[in-house]
C-alpha cells in the first residue's frame, strides 16, 4: 500500500558543471527496512542523499518522503553525513551535537527543556555514548565520532535515516553497535538507507540493496539482487581491484 512506501523518487536526474552524475532513477523504498545503497567511487551515491533531502537541486525528479514533498517533513528525517563533510574543530561537546537532534522541535526563541536533555541521555546511553557526553567532538576516536552523530539522529526520533558511509573508520565493536542499531529501528518500523562501502557484509546488514553505477544498476531484497551478475554490471572493471582488496570473496 502507498503508505508502506518511505521513499519515492521518479525520474531523478543530476549534473554538476554540465557532467551527469545521476540519471533517470526511479525507486521505492519501503518502510522497516534497512538498505544498503553500494556503487564504485564516483557512482553518485551521496549525490543521490543529497537530493532526495533536497541539499542539492537536480536537474528532473518527483521525490517523496513519507507521501509528501520533503519540506513538510524535515522533522521526521535524520541525516548521518560522512565524516569528511563535519569540522571536527568545531568547539561543541558530544551533549551538544546530540542535542541538535531536538532543534527541529523548537521555535526561534524557545530553550531546550529537561525533557530534551533527557531524550539525549537516553540516546547517548543507546549508542554507548553517555560517558563522553562533556567531550568535545574532535577528541573522539573516529567509531566514537560516528557513535555521537548517530545519537544526534536518535535524538530526533526521526522515522527515514540517511546514513552516508557510518562504518568508514570505525572499529569493529562501534559496527557491530551501529548496524544493531538500525536493525532494531527498522523492526520499529523505521527507514534506513545506508550508503556502504564493503560489499563483503552487504548480506549480512541488509534487507534491500542498490547498485548505483550513475544509473540504477538493480534494487531488491539483498538475497536475491546481490548476486555476481549485478555486481559485475555495478563495478566493471573495478572487480580485479576489489579481489585484491578482499571486498569480494
Amino acid at each position: 500500500m502507498e503508505r508502506d512506501i518511505a521513499i519515492s523518487v521518479k525520474g531523478l536526474s543530476v549534473s554538476y558543471e554540465r557532467k551527469r552524475v545521476l540519471s533517470n532513477i526511479f525507486l521505492e523504498l519501503k518502510a522497516g527496512r534497512v538498505v544498503g545503497v553500494v556503487g564504485p567511487n564516483g557512482a553518485g551515491k551521496s549525490t543521490l542523499f543529497k537530493a532526495v533531502l533536497g541539499l542539492i537541486e537536480p536537474n528532473t525528479g518527483l521525490i517523496q518522503i513519507r507521501g509528501k514533498d520533503p519540506d513538510k517533513v524535515r522533522k521526521e528525517v535524520a541525516y548521518v553525513p560522512q565524516k569528511n563533510d563535519v569540522d571536527w574543530s568545531f568547539p561543541a561537546t558530544v551533549m551538544d551535537i546530540v542535542l541538535m537532534g531536538r532543534y527541529p522541535f523548537k521555535g526561534v526563541f524557545q530553550r531546550l527543556s529537561k525533557e530534551d536533555n533527557d531524550i539525549a541521555m537516553e540516546a547517548l546511553k543507546e549508542v554507548g555514548m553517555e560517558k563522553y557526553k562533556d567531550r568535545q567532538i574532535g577528541e573522539l576516536s573516529g567509531g566514537q565520532q560516528q557513535r555521537v552523530f548517530l545519537g544526534r539522529a536518535l535524538c530526533q526520533n526521526a522515522q527515514v535515516f540517511f546514513l552516508d558511509e557510518p562504518f568508514v573508520g570505525v572499529d569493529i565493536l562501534t559496527e557491530e553497535k551501529i548496524i544493531t542499531i538500525l536493525k532494531k529501528l527498522a523492526s520499529q518500523g523505521k527507514s534506513l538507507l545506508v550508503v556502504h562501502h564493503d560489499l563483503g557484509s552487504v548480506q549480512d546488514y541488509f534487507d534491500d540493496v542498490i547498485l548505483l553505477n550513475q544509473r540504477l544498476i538493480a534494487y531488491g531484497p539483498t538475497e536475491t539482487t546481490f548476486n555476481d551478475e549485478n555486481i559485475k554490471r555495478t563495478y566493471g572493471g573495478q572487480l580485479p581491484v576489489l579481489h585484491k582488496m578482499g571486498e569480494i570473496d
